[in-house]
């Protein structure tokens, strides 16, 4: 075959390199997963200097600790039942359910909204009791936990926002198969965080 016809061959009109190039698109899933475990484990190293933080300063003489207010129960609870209801999405994307997923997906939205309310409601409970950020590092310390795992929580409802807006529009379940596994993966570390959070507060 001479270098002209080379040069002529249409190669994405060949079925062998169009499956090739779709292949090639599979791998964004490799790629993401990796890419959101980094992610997870710079948060954790960050997390975990704080945690670290709060309980030396516990050990000064001038911390006073704070009643945790009796609504972070109820915010745990929403957390637990956002997760559950994420990875039943992620069940229902891989039985191929379309109309479970949409469902479910909503249901873990709506939970994690609950969250974020309850957890500005438990800000507010706290500031009520008169002690402020600025006056109690008990306080400070317990804002500063709790409003960093809030944002990041924020941070995965705008990528949930994408996959929910897509499922509801008619996108096939394959192509939000990846954004619902992320989500369900990124919502089970934020409970396990908040979890860990939540029984450093109520041991101190």
């Amino acid at each position: 075959m001479s270098i002209f016809s080379k040069l002529g061959d249409k190669s994405w009109m060949t079925p062998g390199v169009v499956g090739e190039v779709r292949d090639r698109s599979r791998g964004d899933g490799p790629a993401a997963k990796t890419g959101l475990a980094f992610f997870m484990a710079v948060l954790t190293s960050m997390f975990f200097l704080f945690v670290v933080g709060y309980r030396m300063r516990m050990m000064q003489n001038d911390w006073v600790p704070v009643n945790d207010p009796g609504l972070l129960w109820v915010n745990t609870g929403l957390l637990v039942l956002a997760s559950v209801a994420m990875q039943a999405a992620k069940r229902s994307v891989l039985d191929g359910k379309i109309r479970a997923v949409r469902i479910r997906l909503t249901i873990a939205g709506a939970l994690s909204a609950g969250f974020l309310i309850g957890q500005l409601l438990a800000w507010t409970e706290l500031r009520a009791t008169g002690l402020y950020a600025l006056q109690s590092p008990a306080t400070a310390f317990f804002m500063l936990l709790t409003g960093l795992h809030a944002l990041h929580l924020f941070g995965g409802m705008l990528v949930w926002c994408r996959a929910t807006y897509r499922a509801w529009r008619g996108m096939e379940v394959k192509r939000i198969r990846l954004s619902v596994e992320l989500c369900t993966t990124y919502w089970h570390y934020m409970l396990l965080v908040w979890l860990v959070f939540f029984t450093v507060l109520l041991m101190t």
